[in-house]
């Protein structure tokens, strides 16, 4: 992210002096205001995105703590639980080699569970669990092992059915129906998780495991050394506290865990053909939904609610030095014609098959960063010339929920167990980014057309 962030800076500031170098003052109208030259344009531009940055910032702050204080209920509640159980039998099969009480099974378990119900700061040290219990069993030390690659790719397909973030800077950015991208990105997370699976699956016969001991040991892998060094507010990293996976332990009977996933197959062409109807719905039927469901397991639903809200309010203002950030780097592309330029280059191209070149960046950007993908997509659906609701918008919110920072994944949590050989883990989670993207276009077309 340091080199992308300089990079726009760069490039944005040498257009614009090209542009300043080249620029003719027009003659002004009597009584008009003089004409600001690019370079001017540019500075000014700069800091009234600055100050805008801060603004939706602070208008984000609401609907932040509104939906992480619903997802504390259901946490209270033991929604995470009832979740874990209910995919067990089926993580026993997808992770053959993991017996199937030992506990890095309960952590990958609780990590999925975490990553359905978009609790980024839950599913984070459950993951680096899982990673450590996983290491421990693995014969092969410093290199990925297939279950270990299997987890990887499965997490950075992004399986989260409820992109409670996405759609709080949606309603904050004004739209009129900020949850319509439920149905869409249900159906390309459904997608890019099959296909990570898959080319899990056939990936692991083309990357062989070495001989035990054919490596050294070696340091441990830090994100610095793979170039991300800007932590992701969306997933805080500063404490692993300890995690217990004894009620992930038990399970439903099987019948339970294939109804439930025959249900969310299902969902797939019930998006497509009433998503839009049933869109409206979604946010109030949740509030409602999750409120009951902790008051029917007796949690005091005010005073847990109250306490998500602290942290959506600290998520909130966390946040506001990576807005600036990307946003004023992304105005400067805006003010010195630079994304113009590139929008006229490959429009032509990307616009054929769905993808807009106003969404492009958004798509290259998502695996390798995320505060900088919320950064960007909080730019283009607060453009009035864009805006939340139009197929750009959809389509950007789309991607940002069924898509996975890859590499952020990837570093920090082989980084936690000295992983320098990543074997088949990165072809597949980009394969599975490729998948999410393609599904994402694909049902953003069939829903909202262009």
């Amino acid at each position: 992210m340091n080199a992308i962030f300089f990079a726009i800076v760069v490039i944005a500031f040498a257009v614009t002096g090209l542009r300043e170098v080249m620029w003719i003052p027009p003659a002004a109208a009597p009584g008009a205001a003089e004409a600001l030259s690019p370079m001017a344009m540019l500075a000014k531009g700069m800091v009234d995105q600055a100050g805008a940055s801060v603004t939706l910032a602070i208008g984000l702050i609401g609907v932040m703590a509104l939906f992480l204080g619903l997802m504390k209920v259901a946490e209270a509640g033991g929604l995470l639980v009832i979740i874990a159980r209910t995919i067990r039998p089926l993580m026993t099969r997808l992770f053959p080699d993991v017996p199937a009480d030992h506990p890095a099974m309960g952590a990958m378990i609780l990590n999925f569970s975490a990553n359905v119900l978009g609790l980024g700061n839950a599913a984070t040290p459950f993951g680096i669990r899982a990673m450590q219990e996983l290491e421990r069993i693995n014969p092969h030390k410093g290199t990925a092992s297939n279950a270990m690659a299997l987890f990887l790719a499965i997490n950075t397909s992004s399986i989260t059915l409820l992109p409670t973030g996405v759609i709080a800077i949606r309603a904050a950015a004004g739209s009129t129906d900020p949850a319509a991208i439920v149905p869409t990105t249900l159906f390309a997370t459904i997608c890019s998780t099959t296909v990570a699976i898959i080319a899990a699956k056939l990936y692991q016969r083309f990357s062989p495991l070495p001989a035990p001991g054919t490596f050294p040991d070696t340091p441990p892998v830090t994100r610095e050394d793979l170039g991300f060094a800007d932590p992701d507010p969306a997933q805080d990293q500063a404490a692993l506290p300890p995690v217990s996976t004894a009620e992930a332990s038990a399970s439903y009977p099987a019948w339970v865990s294939v109804a439930v996933l025959g249900v969310i197959l299902a969902l797939i062409p019930v998006t497509v053909l009433w998503g839009r109807i049933v869109s409206p719905w979604i946010i109030p039927g949740l509030m409602v939904a999750l409120l009951a469901f902790g008051w029917a397991r007796r949690v005091p639903v005010y005073e847990v609610f109250v306490e998500g809200a602290k942290e959506g309010f600290n998520v909130a203002v966390r946040i506001i030095p990576y807005l600036v950030a990307i946003l004023v780097a992304i105005a400067m592309l805006r003010a010195s014609g630079t994304l113009e330029l590139f929008v006229r280059a490959v429009g032509p191209f990307t616009g054929a098959v769905g993808l807009p070149a106003e969404a492009l960046p958004m798509a290259l950007l998502r695996p390798l960063s995320g505060s900088g993908a919320y950064g960007l997509l909080a730019s283009i659906i607060n453009d009035p010339n864009v805006g939340p609701d139009s197929y750009v918008g959809l389509l950007v919110s789309t991607l940002q929920g069924s898509t996975e920072t890859t590499f952020y994944v990837l570093a920090v949590y082989f980084g936690a167990v000295q992983i320098k050989r990543m074997r088949h883990a990165l072809a597949a989670g980009l394969t599975a980014d490729a998948a999410g993207i393609a599904a994402a276009v694909v049902i953003c077309l069939l829903l909202f057309g262009r």
